[in-house]
């Protein structure tokens, strides 16, 4: 897949750019501020139809103007797709690909896959699992067109749920038939994303870990192991069991806590060095390293279920890694034929003596 041509029209600081794109390696350069990581956000919109800085869409749109649109040229293997993302102030976000529009957001997941590394990523080792859930489910909607669906049905029944352990909290009553009447779609739908998150992650593990020596060279092993709920007493021949029995036995700690206390919705992911988390021993130059290897593995492993190459999204990594090592990472994503990349900088000079010798069919926009 490849973005052939961008244009941008009130979208954040940019009231209108337009870009045309190399196949191959692409560089926006820049002061800070001025509006660079914002390109790389509407090429993350055209993948996944949101913001990977997690803003809503209206706060997107241009100060003191009533909508953005994000329009850009794509070629994929056999055909050319026109795909528009528009927000008005006053009315809900639309996609539509080649004119027509898409009835919900999941069915365009995956159709344009991509990978973001960041400075932001550093959350993933820091913050709670909730950061890593959404990572890890990021990763499979990209290659499974269910999964978003499945995650979106359970995600609200689990909130029907909770609203009324709530409402009998609050009224002072109790009705655990009702409760139970949520049991099986939780069931159900949370089964199936425990089953698919537990076939990823030991998918990804071996190819962090490969990634890791490469551009480590380290002796220490990482690891990335699946942490949920299921995981003990989880039979396949019988997969719902795990989780009726888990409603089963937290029925009286969910009433006093008013909310659901086990599931997928509490799972996790564990990176460990050496069998420890590696944000407790790991130092900043090796957490960076893992956490570039995770990125890498995420586009080894999209690629080869859904069969098409991501696109590659570096954000300031050459403020957050030496040169050597940012050569390294360009020329294994090169060699690994991870197809077009996009990279922001603040010095051209720097971007330039990089990416030019590693390939020459690069472009540099000043923005």
């Amino acid at each position: 897949m490849i973005i052939k041509k961008l244009s941008l029209y009130n979208f954040k600081n940019h009231s209108e750019k337009k870009f045309e794109f190399s196949p191959q390696i692409n560089c926006f350069v820049g002061n800070n501020g001025a509006g660079k990581t914002n390109i790389l956000d509407a090429l993350h919109y055209l993948s996944v139809g949101k913001s990977f800085l997690g803003n809503t869409d209206i706060n997107n749109i241009r100060r003191e103007e009533d909508f953005f649109t994000i329009d850009a040229e794509i070629q994929n293997e056999d055909s050319e797709d026109i795909i528009k993302i528009s927000q008005p102030k006053e009315a809900k976000k639309i996609i539509k690909k080649n004119d027509k529009s898409y009835d919900r957001l999941a069915d365009h997941i995956g159709y344009l896959p991509s990978v973001m590394i960041s400075p932001y990523d550093s959350n993933l080792i820091s913050d709670s699992g909730e950061s890593r859930r959404r990572f890890l489910d990021a990763m499979i909607s990209q290659t499974d067109s269910e999964y978003l669906f499945d995650l979106i049905q359970y995600q609200k029944t689990v909130q029907q749920r909770n609203a009324l352990l709530k409402y009998f909290a609050k009224n002072r009553t109790w009705d655990r038939d009702s409760l139970e009447i949520y049991d099986a779609p939780i069931t159900k739908f949370g089964t199936g994303i425990f089953v698919k998150r537990r076939n990823f992650v030991e998918k990804l593990g071996p190819i962090v870990q490969n990634f890791y020596r490469i551009i480590s060279g380290g002796k220490e092993t990482v690891s990335v192991q699946y942490q949920s709920d299921l995981s003990e007493g989880f039979d396949s021949a019988q997969p719902d069991s795990a989780f009726q029995q888990l409603l089963a036995e937290s029925i009286d700690r969910d009433r006093m806590l008013t909310y659901t206390s086990k599931g997928i919705h509490k799972d996790d992911l564990l990176f460990e060095m050496d069998h420890v988390l590696i944000k407790k021993i790991g130092s900043q130059g090796q957490q960076k390293s893992f956490l570039i290897s995770l990125k890498l593995a995420q586009m080894s492993l999209v690629k080869e279920l859904t069969k098409k190459t991501p696109i590659l999204l570096l954000d300031d990594i050459f403020d957050k890694l030496d040169d050597t090592r940012v050569s390294q990472l360009i020329e294994l994503v090169n060699q690994e034929n991870f197809g077009q990349i996009f990279i922001t900088d603040t010095h051209r000079e720097r971007t330039e003596s990089v990416v030019k010798k590693i390939n020459e069919e690069s472009i540099i926009f000043d923005i």
